[in-house]
């Protein structure tokens, strides 16, 4: 680390450096919130997604128990084809967006399979977009919370490192440069004195 020099250019240089960082603090601060109130609500819908996929996976379970008879092949029936995905840029973070889903279905005669057949396949369409959807959200979260921390390492660094060293350094070098004034006073009053004192002495002489 070089060492502070203790004068006007470096006071200048410091108090600029000071400016710049409180200047830059409360952008950060702000980025920050809008991170955290993100994150509070990805966590939301990631519960409301959970609870969603939970309760139509209770209710499909429930309401087909015949879904135990493996003499009915369901295997490959209902498959998930592609997946879109968008990107949302929140103060510099990159978010993942679920644009589409694209569930495929294979092709069934109505008459060879039996009557629950159908309402097992929207039942399991929905299930894979709900999970998509969950994917994404969990997604979301994790990528926030990584912002999150990278921004609070951020706050911190100018809080408790750049900031107080500066003020520190700024007021070590007015210090220095007030101490330097007075020595300068000082110096000037004793030069002031000698040479008031060698000019009586010369008046003396000549008398």
């Amino acid at each position: 680390m070089a060492k502070l020099a203790l004068n006007k250019s470096s006071l200048a240089r410091e108090s600029a450096q000071l400016a710049e960082y409180k200047r830059f603090l409360p952008s950060l601060e702000l980025k920050r919130l809008q991170i955290m109130a993100e994150r509070a609500k990805a966590r939301e819908t990631a519960v409301q997604l959970e609870k969603a996929y939970q309760a139509r996976f209770s209710d499909l379970a429930r309401s087909l128990p015949m879904l135990a008879n493996k003499h009915v092949p369901l295997e490959g029936l209902v498959a998930l084809k592609g997946v879109a995905k968008g990107e949302q840029n929140l103060s510099g973070t990159k978010l993942p967006i679920l644009e589409d889903v694209d569930v495929e279905t294979r092709p069934y005669s109505l008459l060879a399979r039996p009557h629950w057949v159908d309402p097992y396949v929207t039942g399991m369409q929905e299930l894979l977009r709900l999970n998509m959807e969950r994917a994404v959200a969990n997604e979301r979260i994790k990528r926030l919370v990584e912002a999150e921390a990278v921004i609070s390492r951020r706050v911190n660094l100018f809080e408790k490192v750049l900031i107080p060293q500066a003020e520190r350094n700024i007021k070590k070098i007015r210090t220095a440069l007030a101490d330097a004034e007075r020595d300068a006073v000082v110096r000037a009053k004793i030069s002031k004195r000698k040479t008031a004192a060698r000019g009586a002495e010369k008046r003396m002489a000549e008398l």
